[in-house]
């Protein structure tokens, strides 16, 4: 099968096949909007260390369409690179991607849009998803925001001559766009660390916010938050939404890290056995218990390192014999351990006992209910 129209219609009854499967709105624009359209010349593939270039002219329409209607995401960008620009194999962090057509679609359903909906999408990134909001609810509901200049201006050109004409914003997508606003929902098709309040300003009173809200241990949650009387967010994290990566917003990507601290620390026997941090669930809840750390795994040794301060931390061995390791003024694996024994002393549940508040003053994840266990946010 190399024919567009039957390849698009083959990964619309793919993703309608999901359980539990998308509204028949988002299937129906999968099957309209040709992918291909939005990866128009060439893609990265993995080939560890790092990436490969792959352009269509070489691979050939017919393998071309093949690879594109595959249900995968297709790295478009490392580290600022286009892979259309890539001279040859290149290392470094993926920057802007052409997103698993089963994870856009699942966000979208997620956001609960309805006909009539304006909506404020965070990440233009190849202009597909952009595509399909248009389809399914008309150019003039759509605002999209993409922060980098080059990305902004290829997906403007793709979405045009497809014959979509949303409202297309280079900035910070963040900030929201208030030009535009009130929005009756902002959908994110990229990762944050805290919601950022232009977007709950800039929902009416029955609106919402879905994203996925992440950080530097790359755990995850998809979220849909509405508003109370008070203006301030809630929601439940969404079933399956551990297993969501979307790339972090650019201004809430890991910065450099600092000098790390050489001072002699301390080292005790661990609480728990460290395997807990295998599970997305229980790495989501040591996510919350050390907010600013990224993790590293060496093997089945991890290494959480705090990107403000230079603490450290780390194991040494496995099972009831773990050892670790701490350095600098934050007990990062106290911080954690702290955290994961709360998780399970309520039962270990998985991400959808969790929800969130995010009022303008203080953001919190919490467990069971408002009144439960809950971590802030850095805001």
């Amino acid at each position: 099968m190399n024919d567009s129209a039957a390849l698009r219609h083959a990964l619309a009854d793919q993703v309608a096949a999901a359980s539990p499967p998308p509204a028949p709105v988002w299937i129906a624009a999968l099957a309209a909007v040709p992918r291909e359209r939005f990866m128009d010349h060439s893609v990265y593939r993995p080939a560890p260390p790092g990436w490969e270039p792959v352009h269509r002219a070489r691979l050939g329409e017919e393998e071309w369409l093949r690879m594109v209607y595959t249900d995968q995401t297709w790295v478009t960008q490392v580290d600022g690179v286009d892979a259309a620009d890539a001279p040859g194999p290149v290392t470094g962090v993926p920057t802007s991607s052409g997103t698993r057509p089963t994870l856009v679609v699942r966000t979208l359903h997620a956001a609960g849009l309805r006909s009539g909906d304006k909506v404020l999408e965070i990440g233009t990134g190849t202009g597909y998803s952009t595509a399909l909001l248009c389809h399914s609810l008309g150019h003039d509901h759509v605002v999209s925001v993409e922060y980098d200049t080059g990305v902004a201006r290829r997906a403007a050109t793709r979405l045009h001559a497809a014959g979509y004409a949303p409202t297309l914003i280079q900035g910070d997508g963040l900030r929201g766009h208030q030009e535009a606003a009130e929005y009756d929902a902002v959908v994110a098709t990229c990762s944050v660390r805290t919601i950022p309040r232009s977007w709950i300003f800039q929902i009416t009173d029955a609106g919402s916010i879905t994203c996925t809200l992440s950080g530097w241990m790359l755990a995850s949650g998809m979220i849909r938050l509405t508003l109370d009387e008070n203006g301030d967010a809630h929601g439940r994290f969404l079933a399956g939404g551990d297993s969501v990566s979307y790339m972090l917003a650019r201004p809430h990507e890991r910065p450099p890290r600092p000098t790390l601290y050489r001072h002699p620390g301390d080292t005790r026997p661990a609480r728990i056995d460290p395997s807990f941090l295998t599970d997305p669930t229980g790495r989501f809840v040591a996510q919350l218990g050390a907010p600013s750390a990224e993790l590293v795994s060496t093997g089945d040794n991890y290494v959480l390192i705090d990107v403000a301060t230079g603490s450290q931390a780390w194991t040494e061995g496995g099972g009831a014999d773990t050892a670790v390791h701490q350095r600098g003024p934050l007990r990062l694996w106290d911080q954690v351990e702290d955290a994961v024994l709360t998780w399970q002393k309520e039962g270990a549940p998985d991400t959808t006992a969790f929800g969130m508040t995010a009022a303008p003053e203080e953001q919190y994840v919490w467990l069971g209910s408002p009144d439960g266990p809950r971590w802030f946010l850095p805001v």
